[in-house]
């Protein structure tokens, strides 16, 4: 059950993006039937139950064959979307593209997943979340400024960037095939997707928030807008932009009547500043910090592990995480009124569902 319930959702087996985008889906309701390579293997590091894969159902297919090519042909006829992630051209050379996929289903949204667009320069060049996000500007303020700009691995390019534009991209065609009766090709890209997402960077860079110079904008430059190492060694994060915060971050230090402390954005006191706090910080313990920050308004939080989000008490009270049979993912998000308690639905093993699929098709 779910928001998406009776929409079906054609997933050909991929790599990061394209899977999350598909988990998503189901996530929220969807049917998706994964297409996994008949004799495939995991990808390196991937476990043969895919946490990805979750609510899904598999059938294995050869693309090349034609009694198979035949098979998944009928499961494009029967769903509203299709998600693929392999470079332009591949399911065209596979005769499985769009042209051909909307001449038996006219209303099919063809979602495509790949790092530099459809088209362009790069289009068929190898790339990873990373070179995407380095090229689209998303990387350029994801560090201090004395340090290499770095990011969550996957998060802002495959995730970010890629996954829930093409996510969204498919619903808004799902949306307007139901009005309009047509379908539509979404090209995903990470390149764009990143880009897009630093629009809000831009309104900032507007106001002069956020100038072009790393280390000079509101949320990569202060003092009260980084981690810092603990006396354990772990990390707190701190980002108390507005004075209110600020002022609440300076109370519970005991630093409100500190002179230099007060100039909050006097870019010239943020490098002594930081230092200042650095010692501070490296005092105290990272969970004796949490428990004095805990619930103020100092926008002041620990840096957890993804275990230890589990064990948080803040995880408690929402239930984002989840570890069933040694194996940890988050929930579903967002949340719906009403959608009732949720537990990990099983991954499918290769092909599990392939017998029974075959059957609804003949029936």
């Amino acid at each position: 059950m779910g928001v998406l319930q009776g929409v079906r959702i054609v997933e050909v087996e991929g790599l990061g993006p394209a899977p999350f985008a598909g988990m998503l889906l189901s996530d929220m309701g969807a049917e998706v039937i994964v297409v996994h390579r008949k004799g495939g293997k995991t990808a390196p590091g991937m476990p043969e139950r895919s946490v990805l894969d979750r609510g899904k159902r598999s059938i294995e297919l050869d693309l090349k064959n034609a009694d198979d090519k035949a098979v998944f042909m009928k499961l494009v006829a029967r769903a509203d979307a299709l998600i693929e992630g392999f470079r332009p051209g591949v399911m065209e050379r596979l005769g499985l593209g769009p042209d051909a996929c909307h001449a038996v289903n006219s209303s099919l949204v063809f979602g495509r997943m790949t790092g530099w667009g459809q088209s362009g320069p790069l289009a068929h060049a190898a790339g990873h979340d990373l070179n995407y996000i380095a090229m689209s500007g998303a990387l350029w303020y994801s560090s201090a400024p004395q340090d290499a700009p770095v990011s969550p691995a996957t998060l802002v390019g495959d995730i970010g960037g890629g996954a829930m534009y093409l996510v969204s991209g498919v619903l808004a065609g799902i949306l307007q095939a139901k009005t309009s009766g047509q379908g539509t090709v979404v090209d995903a890209a990470i390149y764009d997707g990143s880009a897009h997402m630093m629009n809000l960077l831009m309104a900032l860079r507007q106001g002069g928030g956020m100038p072009n110079a790393r280390g000079q904008g509101l949320l990569d430059g202060p003092h009260w807008s980084r981690t810092y190492e603990c006396a354990c060694g772990g990390y707190l994060s701190v980002q108390s932009l507005e004075p209110q915060f600020y002022a609440e971050l300076l109370k519970i230090l005991g630093l409100e009547g500190d002179a230099e402390f007060q100039r909050q954005y006097d870019k010239a006191l943020w490098p002594l500043l930081t230092e200042r706090f650095a010692e501070i910080f490296k005092a105290k313990t990272r969970d004796a910090w949490a428990v004095i920050f805990l619930g103020t308004d100092a926008c002041v939080a620990p840096v957890l592990s993804p275990d230890e989000a589990r064990r948080h008490e803040m995880n408690h009270a929402r239930n984002a995480w989840y570890e069933v049979e040694g194996v940890l993912q988050a929930a579903p998000a967002p949340r719906f009124k009403d959608q009732g308690d949720w537990a990990p639905p099983r991954s499918p093993l290769r092909g599990a569902d392939s017998a029974a699929i075959l059957a609804e098709l003949e029936s």
